[in-house]
């Protein structure tokens, strides 16, 4: 065990301890006298002092120590005392045998040893053992704690330093944490590693230094377990920009489970929209904790081992012993009870297996208890058979729950079961007879012991008369039949004669179907499968159809029942092949990607010659998706099918290496990906069976067929066993750890390509650098995705959707608009930025969804940065009437009782008499031009009324505040604005006397700018100014208005206005300051809820 390293002080303590292993910098010794054989005096005394001693007083006969060369400080860091009269030790850890103290040893040399060299000062050697193994220590009392209670106080003290030390809101859960080393280039840095419902964190604090690392899920790009050149075992975290190494982790293989089932679980929930629904466990993560993730773990290891529905729950993992009639004895497993399920795995792999439903059990019965026979029970079935499985523990538990489950099975599907199995087998009588003295010994129903001798029957081709029969069997399809009675009936009569998009893409592709075998020659086929086709994609609307269904759904009528072979289409698409048939067949992509790694592995030299395997993935997903139906002779492919239904998606990943090693030398010479695909389709087009029964029938999508030269060919069942000999020691926990992995590659990829279509869409569009986009894009989605982790699902904005355009995936609502607002915008107003905010996001919301896209968001912040002064002004103008400004704005309800109108400064320009005259004919000259040259293509904006006048003024106003030019700025707009007053009254005039032509008019307002005479402002005084301000609107509200030209010229006017709005803007310097205060910004925003708006403060 570790030791607390303590300081420990024994003279001539070199004479009770002998050294076992040394290092350069630890130290394993045993004490003398123990495991010794005869021996010396010493070790006599020694034995008989620790013999005689107190139990509580012994020395453990093992330690490891610390020593640091050069240095007078030693740390005994397993167990210790002093190894010398005068040097100082430091006890770390002991051992009670040699094969405990070993595995400490070989952990240090593994974890520590190579590390301590990148340190200079040897009192850090000493500092950072001496941290690491406290850390050890602490992390097994917490271990030791969370087994004896539910929620320990260990787990509760590193809650609190978690919060306190991240700051997030209540809802980012914690769900467990680990002592480990964080790399930073050569220097690792000791902390804790706490890992939450969304983030991966990290905490340092060494040698006076704080390191804090936070790494949200959905950022990590790849996940996986690698070493380094001072560490043989890491785990290796990558995102965008940059990769973190983490060791020294006392159960590196429980940590990495952890952390591949929190990143699996978050990417799903947020990334993969098309399966949320599926999968309940994603649903609610504010409830996943350690265990939920090991449950739930071993709950996917459970259905995909046995091939069950998605919605099955495991209830009971019970390691037990089942009785195998065919070798006369019990064999050792476990049994996995289910809701609908009673399954059995033998602890050798492959060696019996067994699928009991509940709707096929009769009864389940206590056994009498006895030595030989320990705790057994008996499960009969409706085939007159009985399976008894003996040392169960808690059997009482455990038989009542079955009892439960099996009586509400039976209440919910009412059982009608065929007895009638015997057929007459007229044909393959070989074959035939082999299967029936296996159905004789093993079952012949879904309940049948699957042992490694079915597998090599299957491997041989089953029977044509069995193989419909067979695959219901092999894939549990007979059991959704029997308990869906009238179901498939029901869906036809609801599906047919619906026109929509699906049932178009089913009619296109209904004569591309098997269009060379005879059957579907003729309407009686093609109706049966457009019928299959159909009803299922009314069952399943979130798949619908998909390409190359339709090949596997006339496979299957060949075989099959129109029933069963509905069925057969559904435990394909739901259960054996998941996320297969969707919009982006994440699912195959995904298996695509394990492929590539187990050609890398199996097939290395391929693998190297081949630079680039995903031009092979392209060849190979057809492989996967259409069961090898599509580039295979038929009667070679449903030989593929039948190991298929037997053993899963191992069966065509093997069978794919196979082939792959069969062409490995064309390939290895071929120039170019053209012609590696001509290998490998010339010989899958040659492949054949020697045993079928029927006449040929060749692959529809072949390439080509070769009648220049005989080609030779393969038969199937040759390929098969090869496939199984060489390939076949992938098991089904390997294959799912290998999903999960690249799971995770495959929906980052996804994201990569979402955001590089989206910039290649708005690039041309703005002036706004491409890399700035990339940060506004990843603030834009970081903020989507803060919502989706701590706060209730708002209608407004939904979950990321894959299957809509890429521009459409990420859109915000109101409320995270305002806070990307107050992050990135240079138009920042102080207490009125809030405001603004929601004013520009209702102007972007043309379609009055309430959300809005990254292009419409870009390309009004490219206004704000990059716009000439006449489109901020526009931009601004536009904030402020309708729509953006509503009658219920909350900045607008009494535009009168703010004097933001009233100045005292005398209104009159600094300039000459002389110049004043030529000055006033180049405005009025300036208003009839932008009033003339309108663009005709762009619809006229409306004027603007004094209410909404008085809201563009303030928020000029606010706009300047801290501006270092505040003052002058101040002084240019209370100018402006009484100009504006006056031609909007010089407006209202002319409009109540109508004896003005339009050009008169624009004449008169101009002369309000430099009337003829100083009569306007004949008296300035601040209280003359607000009476008037105060007065007129009130006489004609409605008629008193400006337009956007009217602003522009006036704001013209003075050159520190035209300066503040042509000044350049860094948006990079917002970009970096809001990438460091976007999470702190919304914490702040949480931790004010619940109130309902948003209050930022500013940046």
């Amino acid at each position: 065990m570790w030791l607390k390293p303590e300081e420990v002080l024994l003279k001539n303590a070199l004479k009770l301890w002998v050294t076992q292993k040394s290092s350069c910098y630890f130290i394993l010794q045993r004490r003398r006298g123990h495991g010794e054989g005869g021996g010396r005096l010493t070790g006599r005394l020694v034995g008989a002092l620790d013999a005689v001693l107190d139990s509580n007083a012994r020395v453990a006969p093992f330690r490891i120590l610390l020593q640091v060369p050069g240095s007078q400080v030693y740390s005994p860091i397993a167990c210790g005392e002093l190894l010398s009269g005068s040097d100082v030790y430091w006890a770390i850890a002991t051992g009670a045998t040699l094969e405990e103290i070993n595995q400490h040893w070989d952990w240090l040399e593994q974890n520590l040893l190579h590390t301590l060299s990148v340190f200079d000062n040897k009192d850090d050697i000493a500092s950072f053992v001496k941290g690491k193994v406290k850390a050890l220590i602490a992390e097994e009392t917490s271990s030791r704690l969370a087994e004896q209670e539910e929620e320990p106080e260990k787990f509760r003290e590193a809650l609190v330093k978690f919060e306190a030390r991240f700051s997030f809101p209540e809802a980012e859960k914690l769900v467990t944490y680990y002592s480990c080393c964080c790399w930073k280039g050569r220097v690792p840095r000791q902390g804790w590693l706490y890992l939450s419902i969304n983030h991966l964190c990290f905490y340092s604090f060494f040698l006076g230094k704080e390191l804090k690392l936070v790494v949200p899920w959905v950022d990590i790009q790849k996940l996986e377990r690698t070493s380094n050149v001072f560490l043989t075992d890491t785990i290796r975290i990558t995102t965008q920009n940059k990769e973190r190494d983490f060791s020294m982790f006392l159960n590196l293989d429980e940590v990495f489970k952890i952390m591949e089932q929190l990143a699996d679980v978050t990417l799903r929930r947020l990334l993969d929209n098309e399966v949320f629904d599926l999968d309940p466990d994603l649903q609610e993560p504010s409830q996943i904790t350690k265990r939920d993730l090991e449950a739930r773990a071993q709950n996917e290891f459970f259905r995909a081992f046995f091939r069950l529905p998605r919605q099955e729950r495991l209830h009971d993992v019970v390691d037990c012993s089942l009785w195998t009639p065919f070798s006369r004895c019990h064999t050792v497993g476990r049994m996995f009870a289910s809701d609908r399920y009673i399954c059995f795995a033998s602890r050798e792999d492959g060696c019996c297996n067994v699928i009991l439903p509940l709707r096929e059990v009769v009864s389940i019965e206590k056994m009498e208890d006895t030595s030989l026979l320990p705790n057994p029970i008996i499960i009969s079935i409706r085939s007159k058979m009985a399976f008894q499985f003996i040392e169960l523990k808690d059997r009482d538990n455990l038989v009542e729950s079955l009892l439960v489950r099996l009586k509400q099975v039976h209440a919910n599907h009412p059982v009608r079961y065929d007895t009638s199995r015997d057929e007459d087998l007229s044909r393959e009588q070989i074959k035939i007879s082999l299967w029936n003295d296996h159905f004789v010994e093993y079952g012949r129903t879904v309940c049948m012991f699957r042992t490694e001798k079915i597998r090599k029957l299957v491997a041989m081709g089953i029977p044509e008369s069995l193989r419909g029969k067979l695959w219901l069997l092999f894939s549990d399809a007979v059991t959704d039949l029997a308990s869906h009675p009238g179901y498939y009936g029901n869906l036809v009569e609801e599906s047919m004669g619906k026109c929509c998009l699906v049932t178009e893409e089913i009619e296109r592709d209904l004569h591309r179907s098997l269009p060379e075998h005879p059957a579907f020659q003729n309407e009686t086929g093609i109706a049966a499968l457009r019928r299959v086709l159909t009803a299922y994609a009314h069952r399943n609307p979130k798949i619908g159809y998909c390409q190359s269904m339709n090949i596997l759904t006339s496979v299957l009528l060949l075989y099959a029942k129109e029933e069963e072979a509905f069925w057969l289409l559904v435990a394909v698409c739901e259960r054996m092949l998941p996320d297969y048939f969707n919009h982006r067949v994440i699912g195959a992509q995904v298996d695509q990607s394990v492929f590539e790694e187990l050609i890398k592995e199996h097939l290395p030299e391929l693998a190297e010659h081949m630079n680039d395997l995903s031009a092979l993935a392209s060849i190979s997903l057809s492989w996967f998706l259409t069961l090898f139906l599509s580039i295979m002779p038929l009667e070679s492919a449903v030989s593929v099918v039948d190991c298929f239904f037997y053993d899963g998606i191992k069966a065509i990943f093997q069978l794919g290496l196979a082939v792959l090693e069969a062409n490995a030398q064309g390939l290895c010479s071929s120039k170019d990906d053209g012609q590696a695909l001509m290998v490998l389709s010339r010989f899958l087009d040659h492949i054949k069976n020697e045993d079928s029964p029927g006449p040929p029938v060749g692959s529809h999508h072949a390439f080509f067929s070769d009648d220049q030269e005989p080609y030779p060919g393969t038969d199937i069942a040759d390929l098969i066993r090869d496939s199984y000999e060489k390939f076949g020691d992938q098991s089904v926990e390997q294959i799912e750890h290998l999903r999960c992995k690249h799971r995770i590659r495959v929906l980052q990829g996804h994201e990569d390509t979402t955001k590089q279509n989206v910039l290649r869409v708005v690039i041309p569009e703005v002036s706004i650098l491409p890399e700035d986009l990339e940060e506004l894009y990843d603030l834009f989605k970081r903020e989507h995705m803060m919502s989706c982790y701590w706060e209730q699902p708002r209608p407004m904005a939904p979950r990321h959707d894959p299957s809509r355009p890429y521009a459409e995936q990420y859109r915000i609502d109101a409320q995270q608009f305002a806070h990307l607002f107050q992050l990135v915008s240079p138009w920042t107003c102080g207490a009125h930025t809030e405001i603004l905010a929601e004013r520009t996001f209702r102007l972007l919301d043309d379609n009055m969804d309430h959300l809005i896209e990254f292009k419409a968001f870009v390309s009004c912040l490219d206004v704000m940065y990059n716009g000439e002064m006449n489109e901020k002004i526009k931009l601004l103008y536009r904030l402020h009437i309708p729509p953006a400004l509503t009658e219920n704005d909350r900045d607008s309800q009494s535009p009168l009782k703010n004097p933001l109108l009233s100045t005292s400064r005398p209104l009159v320009f600094g300039k000459s008499n002389g110049d004043a005259a030529d000055y006033q004919k180049q405005l009025k000259q300036m208003i009839k031009d932008l009033a003339k040259e309108k663009d005709k293509t762009e619809k006229e904006l409306p004027k603007m009324s004094q209410r909404e006048f008085i809201q563009f003024c303030k928020t000029l106003y606010s706009m300047f505040h801290e501006d270092p030019e505040e003052n002058d700025l101040y002084q240019a707009i209370a100018t402006v604005t009484t100009l504006l007053l006056q031609i909007g009254e010089v407006g209202q005039r002319s409009s109540s006397s109508g004896s003005c032509s339009q050009e008169g008019g624009e004449e008169l307002r101009a002369s309000a700018l430099f009337p003829e005479q100083d009569s306007v402002f004949a008296d300035t005084s601040p209280s003359k100014v607000a009476q008037d301000s105060q007065t007129f609107p009130e006489e004609a509200e409605g008629d008193w208005t400006v337009s956007l030209e009217h602003i522009l010229a006036s704001l013209l006017t003075e050159q520190s206005l035209v300066n503040f709005f042509e000044k350049p803007l860094d948006i990079k310097s917002k970009l970096e300051n809001a990438k460091i205060n976007q999470y702190s910004l919304k914490t702040l925003e949480m931790s004010r809820q619940p109130q309902p708006e948003l209050k930022l403060s500013n940046l």
